[in-house]
């Protein structure tokens, strides 16, 4: 009898899945496999030819940058917003993807803060829109609740570099100024 208990416990513990490497081991869909043979969220190596993005940002998510439609946005406050064309080219798509990957854009999942019991106006918020190598990811954040999350953090780092690029370019200075603010 003791023998068949034995047996019977340790055939309960090998189908339960008790080890902890089941514990540890990340989200399904992040094992999940890519048409492209990469794991689900993970950026190839070299910039896909599919590789775009379109990223709101801003108190009222105003302002984008939208590599889809080739087109920025700009909120100018109390005139409302301003668009122009913009085609960012080759190196500075290049340097963006580059800066998605030391980030892992498409792989962060940590967004929201943990303490939701403050409040704050005006906050930043942004929302990505991510294609690459046939997947395509949307991410959302916000300051609404007076703390940045990481994953959130990475991704306004990200919005900072990218911003830089497009703020540089003819097309976004020859736009109007933007006048007043929110308080």
């Amino acid at each position: 009898m003791r023998r068949w208990l034995t047996m019977a416990v340790a055939a309960a513990a090998l189908l339960s899945g008790c080890g902890t490497a089941n514990r540890e081991a990340p989200a399904a869909a992040d094992h999940d496999v890519a048409p492209t043979g990469v794991l689900a969220h993970e950026m190839p190596a070299e910039m896909p030819a599919d590789f775009d993005f379109r990223v709101r940002y801003g108190y009222g998510m105003k302002d984008e940058i939208d590599t889809y439609a080739d087109k920025v946005t700009k909120d100018l406050i109390v005139k409302g917003t301003a668009a122009a064309d913009l085609k960012l080219s080759d190196s500075e798509m290049q340097a963006i993807y580059a800066k998605m990957k030391t980030v892992h854009a498409m792989r962060l999942t940590d967004l929201n803060p943990a303490n939701t019991g403050c409040s704050q106006v005006p906050y930043n918020q942004a929302s990505w829109t991510i294609t690459a190598a046939g997947e395509t990811r949307t991410l959302t954040w916000s300051g609404e609740h007076c703390d940045i999350a990481p994953g959130a953090k990475k991704l306004l780092e990200l919005q900072t570099y990218v911003s830089a690029i497009v703020q540089a370019t003819e097309a976004y200075q020859a736009l109007p100024a933007a006048e007043g603010g929110y308080d």
